[in-house]
């Protein structure tokens, strides 16, 4: 993933999806928008927030 950040886009047609995937150091929620190439997110799930917190 690039640390680039672009200007949202209001695309109708936007599928977005997440995951929870297991690797050596522990779990990692993932957050990607399947129907673009390379729009995707990660971050430790010890780190992501509940979605109450974002409120």
């Amino acid at each position: 993933m690039t640390p680039n950040a672009t200007a949202s886009v209001d695309d109708s047609s936007a599928e977005v999806m997440s995951s929870v995937d297991r690797t050596q150091s522990g779990q990692r929620l993932i957050i990607a928008d399947i129907s673009r190439d390379d729009a995707w997110v990660a971050v430790d799930v010890a780190d992501a927030l509940a979605l109450d917190d974002w409120q």
